[in-house]
């Protein structure tokens, strides 16, 4: 079992950061993890994961070159760092456990067993 809580969200203007945090009890470190966001009235969709590790991250298009995700094994967290943040960014973000290794369809929802119960981010233009 994992119990995972996100902290970080909040309301930042175009152009601006923000650095999303994600908790992790119980088992962490050997596990795929991975953010997800849902924007009002539209599918859960794939923002960003990392392998156990630390070394390999795979990111959505419309996210790329902007957010960072990293991890610390230590302290059982996982981050999501957002520059250059967009109205298009806005949604309810959460993190994600996944399998013990990248498998096919990284990036969909149903590959993570365990997720958090989000944090809001408002995004004004």
């Amino acid at each position: 079992q994992v119990q995972l809580v996100e902290s970080g969200g909040g309301l930042v203007q175009a152009g601006g950061s923000l650095r999303l945090s994600c908790a992790a009890s119980g088992s962490f470190s050997g596990y795929v993890m991975g953010w997800f966001r849902q924007a009002p009235g539209k599918e859960r969709e794939f923002v960003a994961a990392i392998g156990s590790g630390g070394i390999s991250t795979y990111y959505a298009d419309s996210v790329k070159g902007r957010f960072t995700i990293s991890r610390d094994n230590a302290k059982r967290t996982v981050y999501l760092q957002m520059n250059s943040l967009k109205p298009d960014d806005t949604a309810v973000y959460s993190c994600a456990r996944g399998p013990m290794y990248f498998v096919a369809n990284y990036y969909e929802p149903a590959r993570y067993p365990a997720w958090g119960q989000g944090t809001q981010v408002t995004v004004s233009s």
